[in-house]
């Protein structure tokens, strides 16, 4: 069904959906919701909601109602239910928005989300295509958070590298889109990385339009996430993400992309801004985003039926 007044829908691969209300604001819509990651219901409240905001943020908008989304078997505690939620609505209210209800089913396995609803100006909507040449692609977290998940479960993680496992997954983009913002650059797309690893989302983010060439070496890892590959410790998404992004891709000799193609969960941002400002952008980042900002790649001329190029 084709109406105007939806700006963002099915056309594409983009975060959420948004639809024009006025000619100064549209409302942005999208919900998530996954199985526990941690031990810690707290926790895996705080990063199911870090995540289900994400989608808002990286659409450019801000986040204003949530709902909470339940499955949860009866078999278990409601104090455990109870801290899953408290976790998320902490989470809800540091982003600046309001938890407002929910629905909840019986479910023999724990999930938990939220559906979310921000507004945005119509025309200042973050989209994840339309990247142009010459852009410089900036990452807001470093990935690896599907391996270190991976790792946790067989009890190989120190305690503080399931600290910055848990601190990435459960920061919120609202820190990264609001210092872009506040710095005055121009952003050309943006998207979260999630599920799909990074190469995924920067094949999202190319559109078939332009090439997206990163460094490998300049793409932040969590600590010992690059340990846990040597392992073999990789989760069985990263190799679906591989076979999906391989046809796409070229990769030069010694490359790695086993992180790159590492299913997130509740990712950072890319943004692909024009370079004239990159500084500015990097600037801002650097000051208030929880992690250090790295500029990883830059947007180039299509190179035939090549989406991306990984260099070393």
């Amino acid at each position: 069904m084709n109406d105007e007044r939806i700006l963002v829908g099915f056309d594409g691969s983009d975060d959420a959906a948004v639809y024009k209300l006025t000619d100064e604001l549209a409302i942005i819509n999208t919900l998530d919701f996954f199985t526990p990651m941690d031990d810690d219901p707290y926790v895996f409240g705080q990063i199911a909601a870090a995540n289900s905001l994400s989608d808002v943020y990286a659409m450019g908008g801000e986040p204003l109602i949530a709902l909470n989304i339940v499955c949860f078997p009866c078999s278990l505690s409601m104090e455990v239910l109870g801290e899953i939620l408290r976790g998320g609505a902490d989470k809800v209210l540091e982003s600046g928005a309001v938890v407002a209800g929910g629905h909840s089913v019986d479910d023999p396995e724990p999930k938990y989300g939220l559906s979310v609803t921000g507004v945005v100006h119509p025309d200042k909507v973050w989209r994840n295509t339309g990247a142009q040449i010459g852009d410089v692609l900036i990452l807001t977290k470093p990935i690896g958070t599907g391996i270190m998940n991976t790792a946790m479960k067989g009890a190989l993680l120190s305690e503080e590298q399931r600290g910055e496992l848990i601190l990435s997954m459960s920061t919120l983009n609202k820190y990264a889109a609001e210092a872009v913002k506040v710095s005055g650059a121009s952003v050309n797309a943006c998207t979260d990385i999630t599920g799909f690893g990074l190469l995924g989302h920067l094949l999202e983010m190319a559109g078939g339009d332009v090439t997206a060439e990163i460094s490998a070496s300049k793409v932040p890892l969590l600590t010992g996430a690059q340990e846990m590959i040597r392992m073999g410790i990789i989760p069985a998404g990263a190799y679906k993400n591989m076979d999906y992004v391989k046809p796409r891709i070229r990769v030069d000799d010694g490359a790695e992309i086993y992180a790159l193609c590492d299913p997130q969960t509740s990712g950072g941002l890319v943004f692909a801004v024009p370079e004239r400002d990159a500084d500015k952008a990097m600037e801002k980042l650097s000051h208030i985003s929880v992690f250090a900002p790295h500029i990883i790649g830059r947007v180039i001329e299509k190179t035939e039926d090549t989406g991306i190029i990984v260099k070393k």
